[in-house]
């Protein structure tokens, strides 16, 4: 079982304070967290194969292709543009 120490350290760590109380309650809690994880080291892991993911799926992207639309497919993009300048949608600042 952890001490009241420990668990003021952490508390410490963690930035928060805690009542009396509240010490013993944290005492019992994380020690029986931290005796699971220690009955977790006790499995026999040989064998299992590391995953990095439970359903196997990968990323897929697209390929990043260029696609000229030619002086015709940029003019008409830009008459749907409300303002344009020098061939470009010219847009408000963000900041």
């Amino acid at each position: 079982m952890l001490s009241r120490q420990e668990i003021q350290h952490i508390a410490g760590l963690a930035r928060i304070s805690l009542h009396e109380k509240e010490i013993e309650k944290y005492q019992k809690d994380l020690s029986g967290v931290l005796d699971y994880f220690a009955e977790l080291q006790e499995l026999d892991t040989e064998k299992v194969e590391p995953i990095g993911h439970i359903t196997g799926m990968q990323n897929v992207f697209r390929s990043d292709l260029f696609s000229d639309f030619g002086s015709i497919g940029k003019d008409d993009i830009l008459k749907n543009a409300p303002e344009t300048k020098d061939g470009y949608v010219k847009v408000k600042s963000v900041l």
